[in-house]
This record gives C-alpha cells, sequence and structure tokens, in this order.
C-alpha cells in the first residue's frame, strides 16, 4: 500500500456512532468498541471492520453512504468530531485515513445535520434535494454541437480555469453541514458559475439562476450569512468567490426578467 508504515502499531478507538432506525424513528449516539485498526485504513474500510464484527455478534451492521471511494463522487457525507469529512482538510471521508487518528482516541460519527438532508439510516441522508435544484436549471439543453465543436469556441484560459474550478464541485453537501443555517449557496453558486462563465450557458443564463436559487429556497435550504464555514470544509476548495458570481448573476437576472418575486 503506497505511503504504508510497516512498523506503524494498530489502534483501539471508541465509535461514538449515531444509530436511527429511519427518518421517522428517535436517533441516539450508540458506543462501540474497534480493535487492530490500521492506520493505513481508510476511514470507510474503518467501518467495515466494526460492521463485520456487529454482524458476527448478529446486530444490525450501520449504514453509511458511499460509492467510489476515490473521493469523487460525494457520497461519502460523514460528520466526524464535529467536521464535515473529518479532520483533514480537502479530504472527503474515504480518502480520510486512520492515521490521522491516534490509539485509544474517541471518535464522534454522525449524518449531515440538515432539514433539507433527512436522515434515511442511521448515517445515510437524503441528498436528492441538491439533484432537484440541478433539475431545476444546472444543464444547458440548447444543441451545442458536438466535443470538435466547442473546442472551436475561443475561451481565454482565465476564464476557461475558473468554470473548470467550479465545476470540481462534487455536490457531497459538506458546505451544508458545516454552515450554521444549513446554506445550499457554496453548491449551488458552484454550478451556477461553471455554466455562467462558459459561452454554452448564455442563452439559459438569466433563467437558470432564477430557477435554482428559487428551487434551493424550495427545499428549506438557510441564507448565507458569509461566514465561510462552508468553503472551509469543502473537500475540492470551491471558492466563495462563486458566491458573489451567484449574487451578481441572480441581481442581473431579477433586473431584466418580468418575475420580480
Amino acid at each position: 500500500m503506497a505511503g504504508s508504515n510497516p512498523n506503524a502499531k494498530p489502534m483501539n478507538l471508541t465509535l461514538n456512532v449515531w444509530r436511527q432506525a429511519n427518518r421517522d424513528a428517535q436517533g441516539r449516539m450508540v458506543e462501540y468498541k474497534v480493535q487492530d485498526i490500521s492506520p493505513d485504513m481508510s476511514f470507510l474500510e474503518m467501518l467495515d471492520v466494526l460492521n463485520e464484527d456487529l454482524l458476527h455478534k448478529g446486530e444490525i451492521p450501520v449504514a453509511f453512504d458511499h460509492d467510489c471511494r476515490e473521493g469523487i463522487c460525494g457520497s461519502c457525507d460523514l460528520f466526524i468530531n464535529g467536521r464535515s469529512h473529518g479532520p483533514e482538510k480537502g479530504t472527503t471521508t474515504c480518502q480520510l485515513h486512520m492515521r490521522k487518528f491516534s490509539d485509544g482516541d474517541t471518535i464522534s460519527i454522525e449524518p449531515w445535520r440538515a432539514s433539507s438532508f433527512p436522515i434515511n439510516k442511521d448515517l445515510s441522508v437524503d441528498r436528492s434535494a441538491f439533484d432537484r435544484i440541478i433539475q431545476a436549471g444546472g444543464y444547458v439543453s440548447v444543441n451545442t454541437g458536438g466535443a470538435p465543436d466547442g473546442n472551436e469556441i475561443p475561451i481565454s484560459k482565465e476564464i476557461a480555469e475558473r468554470a473548470f474550478e467550479a465545476a470540481t464541485c462534487i455536490g457531497c453537501g459538506a458546505c451544508v453541514a458545516a454552515c450554521k443555517n444549513a446554506s445550499a449557496m457554496l453548491f449551488v453558486s458552484a454550478k451556477v458559475s461553471q455554466l455562467a462563465l462558459l459561452p454554452q450557458g448564455e442563452v439559459e443564463r438569466r433563467s437558470r439562476v432564477e430557477n435554482m436559487v428559487a428551487q434551493m429556497d424550495k427545499e428549506g435550504f438557510g441564507a448565507c450569512t458569509n461566514i465561510g464555514s462552508c468553503a472551509a470544509e469543502c473537500p475540492v476548495g470551491i471558492s466563495l468567490e462563486n458566491i458573489a458570481t451567484l449574487n451578481r448573476e441572480f441581481l442581473s437576472a431579477k433586473a431584466s426578467s418580468n418575475n420580480l418575486a
């Protein structure tokens, strides 16, 4: 294993894990012990060890979300010791390694805490609100041709880089979980900025931002107060500048729109 330390000693840990049977049930923190955890394990591999132990004991394993385990899908949404994705900056839960913890540590593991992300079970939350925001306008529906056609449109290096940086948002929801108001502004602003910067997104530019912001509000996400905890906890480093772009796009759209609501 790359970066592994053959001399690293296994760890024994105490886990305080949120258990909740379904979204209507009352949840609680449950304490578990895990032993002989390799520092080279990922955090999700450690949870796999816990679940294997629970199954061996005839108990119900802990439900949690994951998919790629490569830090690119945004599924591994866990709140670890009070931080989105855990203690390592710029890292998703699946890419967080146990070497970031110490033998004897107590680790608290919770789901995202936001009314717009209802808990399915245990650590698994329903993030379909993000999908509905994208469906409201986070796309280009006009015919823009194929890849060769797109490559023929001159775009400055600066604009292309800004669009690419916004496009790196993986939609994990860490920004919502980190925000005291459970705001989705960083997520929505990244999606709006990405398309607003590119000529392919120009046709639907005004309707896009109006519809996506309206859907964000409909989903019950809180207001942005520019504290910056969202950007600080974002695992891919989405910039707060995107929120400024979103505000400009929204005000511009409203100023030229018949929809003054």
